[in-house]
């Protein structure tokens, strides 16, 4: 198995006529996943590489069947109104890929989202990639690229950080280990999809042994997952890597979501949490390999 995306999973790209959903659209196709349709207002009856244009996200719906998940690839200003009516359509999951969506748009998005009973990812994601079944928005790149880089095992990555996030996976590949499915929640400080969930996602999912965690300064997510672990809400081994140690109050570090503020979302206080509740934190990123397989060993 694996979470948010696999080998049947039934794909819309919002703004697929556009150069950016145009371009993705493609590599995800190369990849596997199953992209059957489009919506572009006022665009409806086109083609773009064989996949079907429709004008609205109901009408996409309603011609193909069904739709698992939603990519969208719009300007930022455009963003809430595409989210709202892949939400409105009963669209299980929702991928918002662009930066800069006002929090405001993100907030009135979030509160659709609850309402409906419907998941997002993002905004400012690259999305998710299951390893040899399918990827939503941009982890990865090429297709043989993310093959070469990427091998199926039993390890799920989730990370705030976007080239971060095919980093971790690329160097547990490296030294061996393979992969279930790689998360990018977002950048952003308002996120549909946070760590703490995606970390729920792999506890239910059977193939998943081990979450590798990249962490930031900024919020309480990793805080959350340290009180799942406790709980024995995940009770799979957690490994993770906190970046922006030498982060001090006030400054942003990366991200509009990583920024330590009122002595909140420290790098120092991330550490003890996580390592309190029973996970293994590393030092040093590069130490995270090693970490996780002497987890699977054990």
């Amino acid at each position: 198995m694996a979470i948010l995306v696999n080998g049947s999973t039934r794909v819309l790209v919002q703004g697929i006529t556009g150069r950016e959903g145009r371009a993705r659209a493609k590599l995800m196709r190369d990849y596997g996943t199953k992209v059957v349709a489009g919506c572009t207002p006022g665009r409806g009856g086109e083609s773009v590489d064989g996949t079907p244009v429709y004008d609205t996200v109901l009408e996409a719906l309603e011609t193909t069947g069904r739709i698992d998940a939603s990519v969208i690839f719009v300007p930022a200003p455009l963003v809430k109104d595409a989210a709202l009516e892949s939400i409105a359509a009963g669209i299980p999951l929702t991928v918002l890929v662009g930066d800069r969506v006002p929090v405001w748009d993100v907030m009135e998005i979030a509160r659709a989202a609850e309402r409906r009973g419907v998941d997002f990812l993002g905004p400012n994601t690259l999305g998710v990639l299951s390893v040899g079944k399918g990827v939503l928005g941009m982890i990865g790149g090429r297709a043989e690229s993310a093959r070469s880089w990427f091998r199926p095992g039993g390890v799920g990555v989730a990370s705030r950080s976007g080239g971060m996030t095919s980093s971790t996976g690329y160097y547990l590949c490296r030294a061996g280990i393979g992969l279930t499915t790689l998360v990018h929640v977002g950048g952003d400080g308002i996120i549909g999809l946070p760590l703490p969930a995606v970390a729920r996602l792999f506890q239910g999912d059977p193939e998943t042994r081990c979450i590798a965690l990249f962490g930031e300064i900024g919020g309480s997510q990793e805080e959350r997952v340290a009180e799942m672990i406790a709980s024995s809400e995940v009770s799979k081994p957690v490994v993770a890597f906190i970046g922006g140690r030498a982060a001090t109050k006030g400054v942003r570090f990366s991200h509009a979501g990583a920024i330590v503020e009122g002595g909140r979302g420290t790098h120092e206080g991330k550490v003890a949490a996580l390592r309190e509740a029973g996970a293994t934190v590393v030092d040093a990123f590069d130490a995270l390999p090693a970490a996780v397989a002497k987890v699977l060993e054990g």
